[in-house]
């Protein structure tokens, strides 16, 4: 019986890399990883080397709201992300914490900042100069994002396939136009509530982007019926 009870083993005696990271954790919803890094130092500093680890970082499965200081700590050590999902902390997150993100990770394919008022052109610059493989991004209600910022975004991610511009307010035909005439790729556009924008970047996407399936001009008052059909 003593022999027995000396050779149990408990979770935390298994390899993290090769079998907890792998084949345990990955199968736990973000919120009950939360939950457990709380347990002790030990699952904290298992949960640690998984987050270091993940290719998807999805905020909206976590809570209503997730600390600021834990958003920090959570990916202070990823250099391998493809997903990043910035929902549940758009009314605190700021370029302060998100900069030193996208700086280190250059593989993000889709990124999804709807929301984030308190951001600034220098993010969206940021993900231009680091996420040359992006492939998705979502705007929507970033009232920050102006011609120049976007500019840089065509100028460096001419892979985009989908990009959610609605509310985006400051930008105009030129800009669009221009994103149009660099991201050759783009299959779903949305300018939606942006009375800014009229036939001129219609006509301008019509013969640009050959692959478009989705164009989103809800609230677009300046867009003709004619610029549709063209």
């Amino acid at each position: 019986m003593e022999g027995s009870a000396s050779c149990r083993y408990q979770l935390l005696d298994l390899p993290w890399e090769d079998v907890l990271v792998p084949h345990v954790l990955c199968f736990l919803p973000m919120h009950h990883l939360v939950i457990l890094q709380r347990v002790s130092k030990q699952f904290q500093a298992l949960i640690q080397v998984y987050l270091a680890n993940c290719r998807s970082f999805d905020l909206s499965q976590v809570g209503p709201c997730i600390p600021k200081q834990a958003f920090c700590n959570m990916l202070r050590d990823n250099k391998v992300l493809q997903n990043l999902t910035l929902q549940n902390c758009s009314e605190w997150v700021t370029d302060k914490e998100l900069l030193p993100v996208i700086g280190q990770n250059h593989h993000l394919q889709q990124i999804d900042m709807n929301g984030c008022d308190r951001l600034s052109r220098q993010s969206l610059v940021a993900v231009s100069l680091s996420c040359a493989h992006l492939k998705h991004l979502s705007l929507a209600h970033c009232e920050w994002v102006d011609s120049l910022s976007l500019r840089s975004l065509a100028d460096h991610c001419v892979g985009l396939e989908s990009i959610n511009l609605t509310a985006c307010r400051q930008l105009k035909d030129e800009a669009v136009c221009y994103l149009a005439r660099k991201c050759l790729k783009l299959k779903s556009l949305s300018v939606a509530v942006n009375a800014n924008i009229s036939d001129v970047s219609v006509e301008e996407v019509a013969k640009n982007c050959p692959q478009m399936e989705h164009l989103d001009l809800t609230g677009c008052l300046r867009v003709r019926n004619e610029s549709i059909r063209y």
